[in-house]
Parts: structure tokens; sequence; C-alpha cells
């Protein structure tokens, strides 16, 4: 009863938010239509993402991102004239919901494209519902565990290649040689850990303890033993909420980082503080696309803009979220629609973002790496430090290392 009525308050809370916002909707399908029109309509981009449920975090900064970037298209004239309308469904943190949330989208919206979901479970739940029956082009925003090479479909967030081939050689340095990586049980997990492991090993690291826990497994305290009993050096974690606030508790209390443990997670960001308290996070290291000390002016006014437009939100504008790739996504449309010369349908838009280079963007510029699906960006590996991330390593226009 308890978690019914934490949900309802929670749908409460968030629909307000989203009307006040000006969106248009009832229980989950939102519609923010654009204040000037065109004869030919509008551009209608689908949003698909986490209002409610246990990835609301980071849902929610994804909307109020392609608000704003939305907004920005059409108060400077819309894509070839012709403005903007997101038409949002909530995702629920839940994929059996999700399917018959986005196809609504599709079948009712007829959106010209769908953004979103979160994790790895939520895009493989969407995706055949979008890009095969469907027949509408999807681009996922998140950080994700690689390997998806569907046709129409394109990733704007960080590929395993991307974070680890930085972050893991850069730890190793550090002197951490014993790993442990406590993680939730599912694809994403699952295929990023043997990307982290090899790494491990290749530069001259050991993984000492691999282990996979339901998503809202709340009690670590087996897990902890073991880590402390194998003198582990370093902990990358991979689990995620609502289990996650559990283990953090238990290993700042079991002193593993007063004894000189660190530990990783590569989706933390600004937002973290809403599942991790800050003395548990203090010290731990993440490699992201952005972050908000990343020292790129254009990154900067993003950072302003976005906080400018939404004054009180609790929900910043951050990479691990997806806000970053959201922001991506829509811009890289935005150009490929002007390079079909306003031909929305799928194959010419699909064949444009092949050609599509941003100089700008939230840590940099980025472009579609041809025949991939796939975005080359900037990354930065970063340390929490009295509640600020604090900038240690940046690497330029990194591939993606996927689909080719």
């Amino acid at each position: 009863m308890f978690k019914k009525n934490l949900s309802r308050r929670k749908l409460i809370k968030n629909s307000l938010g989203l009307s006040l916002a000006g969106w248009l909707g009832g229980t989950s399908t939102w519609l923010l239509k654009p204040k000037w029109s065109h004869a030919a309509g509008p551009i209608k981009i689908g949003i698909a993402t986490d209002i409610t449920g246990a990835i609301a975090f980071a849902g929610n900064p994804n909307w109020q991102t392609a608000q704003l970037v939305a907004e920005q298209i059409n108060e400077s004239g819309g894509i070839l004239g012709r403005p903007v309308e997101l038409i949002l469904e909530d995702t629920a943190s839940d994929p059996g919901v999700a399917v018959g949330n986005v196809r609504r989208l599709i079948q009712q919206g007829n959106v010209d494209v769908v953004i979103g979901g979160i994790t790895s479970a939520m895009r493989e739940a969407i995706k055949n519902p979008i890009v095969k029956r469907g027949k509408t082009l999807y681009l996922y925003p998140q950080l994700y565990e690689g390997q998806e090479c569907t046709k129409h479909l394109y990733c704007t967030g960080p590929t395993p290649f991307q974070q680890i081939s930085e972050l893991i050689p850069f730890l190793i340095k550090k002197g951490n040689r014993r790993f442990a990586m406590p993680s939730a049980n599912y694809l994403w997990p699952q295929l990023l850990n043997k990307w982290t492991r090899n790494s491990i090993e290749e530069n001259g690291g050991e993984v000492v303890l691999e282990e996979y826990f339901p998503l809202d497994q709340m009690e670590y305290s087996a897990t902890i033993g073991k880590i402390k009993k194998e003198k582990v050096d370093h902990v990358f974690n991979t689990i995620i909420p609502p289990g996650l606030s559990g283990f953090t508790k238990q290993l700042y209390e079991s002193g593993f980082q007063s004894n000189g443990g660190s530990q990783s997670c590569v989706y933390w960001d600004e937002n973290t503080p809403f599942y991790v308290a800050p003395e548990e996070l203090e010290g731990a290291y993440s490699c992201l696309d952005f972050f908000h000390n990343v020292n790129d002016a254009y990154g900067q006014k993003l950072l302003k803009d976005y906080s400018a437009k939404w004054k009180d939100t609790q929900y910043q504008f951050t990479a691990g979220s997806a806000a970053t790739g959201m922001y991506r996504a829509i811009r890289l449309y935005e150009q490929a629609v002007i390079t079909t010369n306003g031909d929305l349908k799928r194959e010419a838009v699909s064949s444009a973002l092949e050609k599509v280079s941003l100089a700008d963007g939230p840590g940099g510029g980025y472009n579609v790496v041809p025949g991939t699906g796939h975005i080359s960006m900037n990354m930065y590996i970063a340390q929490a430090q009295k509640g600020k991330w604090n900038i240690l390593s940046e690497t330029k226009s990194v591939p993606p290392n996927e689909c080719a």
C-alpha cells in the first residue's frame, strides 16, 4: 500500500510540474504545442522517458531538456520555418507500461521521431514498437553497454569504449589493482563488466569479485564482507536505484573508504545526491561526456539557460541522466532535417544523420560516425569532492568503437 501511495504522490507532483511548464495532458500523454503555426504543420518529436518510477531522477531532466531545446529552436524560427511540437509519454521505469505508451506516440501522436529510454531494459522493450512495427526513427540518449546496431536507431550517449578505455587505465595508474564489481542483474552491467574486466586485466589489475543482484535488493553485508576480506582496492559499481542506496550506505559504514578504498560508477553525476548521501559519494570517480565543471563556453551557456528556464527544479542538466544525450539527439535531428530540405521520411533523415557534425554541444563538439549509429565525443574523468565533480582528465573526440 505504501508503494502505491508513494507512486501516486509522485505522479501528482510531476504532473503538476508539467502543467506549470505549459504541457497539456492527462495520465501519461503530454503535449507541448508551439506558440506559432505553419501551413505544413509542426514537426512532431516524441519523448519517451521516466516521469515517474525508480529512474524518475533521470527522466525528468530529459523532458526538461527537450522542452528547453524545442523552445530555443522555435524561437529561432523552427526547422526550415516549421515549429517543433513535443509529445511526451511517461515510461514510468516499467518496460511493460512503456510499450503501450510508446505505441501511442506513433499510432495516435504520429510523431516523426522518438527520443528516449533510460535503462537498457527500457530500450530493448520499446525499440521494436518504434523501429520495426512503428517504422519510426529512434534516438536513444543514454550511456549504455554497446552492441546496439539496429538500423534507424541512433545512440547519442557514451559507449563502453568511450568510458572504460579512459577510466580503468587511469584508476590503475592511481594504484588500484584489486577490483570488485557489484552489479544489478540486467543487460547494461552484464555487458559493461565484460569490457571492464578485459581492461582491468590488460592493464595489470585483477577482478576478485563479480556479483549480480536484483534491482531492488537492499542488503549487501555478505558482499561487503567479501570486499573487505579480499582486500579490494576499488569497487566498480553498476548497481542502480532502488537497490543502490543500500549498497553505498553499507559500504561506507563498513569503513571501506576511510581505510583507503575507492569506488567508481560511470553514470554518477550532479544528480547522484538523489540516491547517494554526500559522505558516501565523496572521493568517487566517474567518466562522462560532460560535468558542470567542464571548461567549455557552450556547455556553460547551456547550463545557465537550463537554470534560467527551470529556476526551482531539483533535476539538474547532467550527462549520467542522459540530458546531454537528449540535447544532442534533438540538435542532430534538427540538422539532419535541414540536410534533407524538410523531408521527414525515416530513410531520408537516417541517411542525413550519417553526415551530421556539430562544433558545439555540452562538453564540446560531436559527430555521428558513419555506418555505426553512434557518436564521437569528448570524454572526462572526474572525482566527487565536497559536493562537486572536479575534472581530472579530458580526452578529445573519443570514437564509439561500436557497429563498425
